[in-house]
C-alpha cells in the first residue's frame, strides 16, 4: 500500500443556493450544508483508500456565516491524517456572493471516515506524508483531536490519551 500525501485528496465542490435549499431566512439549511460536507469529506477519503468510506463522526460544527440564497457555496476537503483504517478529513466551507465579488467563511469542520473492505469491514488505510509546515501541523494536531473524539465517544479511557492525559488526570 503506498503513502499518500495530502494534495492527493484534496478536493473541491461548488454548488450554487437554491430555493429549495434555504430557510425561512434566506439562509442555506445546516442539514444541507451539513449533507455537502458529508459528501466532500467522504470524496477526499475515498481518494486516498480507493474503496468505499462511512462516516464515523463529525467534530463540532460551528456557523461564522449563513450563506445566502443565490451564493455559491464552495467546500474544500482534505486529509489531515490516516490511522489504521479511519481518516480524519478537514474541511473550510466558503460562501461566495457573485454579483458583489465578495468571498467570506462560513465554517470550518473535521469529520472522521472509516475504510471498508468488500465485506463492510474496516480495513487497512494507506499512510499519509504531509509535505508543507502547514500540513504538518494539521497532522500533529489529528492525534490529540482523535484521543479526544475517543474519551468523548467512551472508547478510550483518560488514562490511555497520551497527549491529553494532562487534562484529565492530576499525577
Amino acid at each position: 500500500m503506498q503513502a499518500k500525501n495530502p494534495k492527493d485528496s484534496y478536493i473541491v465542490m461548488s454548488e450554487l443556493v437554491l430555493p429549495n435549499d434555504t430557510n425561512l431566512l434566506g439562509n442555506l439549511m445546516g442539514g444541507k450544508l451539513m449533507h455537502y460536507m458529508d459528501i466532500a469529506a467522504a470524496i477526499a477519503s475515498m481518494k486516498h483508500c480507493n474503496c468505499p468510506v462511512v462516516t464515523a463522526s463529525v467534530d463540532n460544527l460551528s456557523f461564522a456565516n449563513p450563506i445566502k440564497l443565490g451564493n455559491l457555496l464552495t467546500i474544500e476537503a482534505t486529509l489531515t491524517r490516516a490511522f489504521s483504517t479511519s481518516m480524519e478529513v478537514y474541511l473550510k466551507v466558503w460562501g461566495e456572493d457573485l454579483a458583489a465579488q465578495y468571498k467570506y467563511l462560513s465554517n470550518e469542520a473535521y469529520f472522521t471516515f472509516v475504510a471498508l473492505d468488500p465485506n463492510s469491514r474496516p480495513r487497512k488505510v494507506p499512510e499519509l506524508i504531509p509535505e508543507t509546515e502547514a500540513e504538518q501541523k494539521m497532522y500533529d494536531g489529528a492525534l490529540r483531536r482523535r484521543q479526544l473524539r475517543l474519551l468523548l465517544a467512551g472508547k478510550m479511557k483518560a488514562e490511555d490519551a497520551g497527549e491529553l492525559r494532562a487534562f484529565f488526570i492530576k499525577d
